[in-house]
């Protein structure tokens, strides 16, 4: 039941990259992205790789009527409140990103 979900959590994530809509962009030979958009939803979980758990950070963005969501790795609830703009830059990993940066713009 766990690695369906993990299955599933993954798919989701993936689809929603690959969505039209918010700031999606890669540069730089650190090979970082960044999102931005109103965070709508934050939710905290634990996924299966391989036998081992890995805590994962799930954030949803809004941007001009779309929504995009971007799998964060470790607890980062803190990082992204809800209702506000954010610009996210991160190392993007096949499970999850690294966050390098969080704007909060005002």
């Amino acid at each position: 039941m766990k690695r369906l979900l993990s299955v599933l959590v993954v798919s989701a994530l993936f689809l929603s990259l690959s969505g039209c809509g918010s700031q999606f962009f890669i540069r730089g030979a650190l090979n970082t992205a960044t999102v931005s958009g109103t965070v709508s939803v934050v939710q905290f979980s634990t996924i299966e790789d391989g036998g081992t758990s890995l805590t994962v950070t799930l954030v949803t963005f809004l941007e001009g009527g779309t929504s995009r969501g971007v799998s964060f790795c470790g607890d980062q609830r803190t990082q992204f409140p809800l209702n506000r703009l954010v610009n996210a830059t991160f190392t993007p990993g096949p499970l999850c990103g690294t966050v390098v940066q969080i704007v909060i713009v005002i």
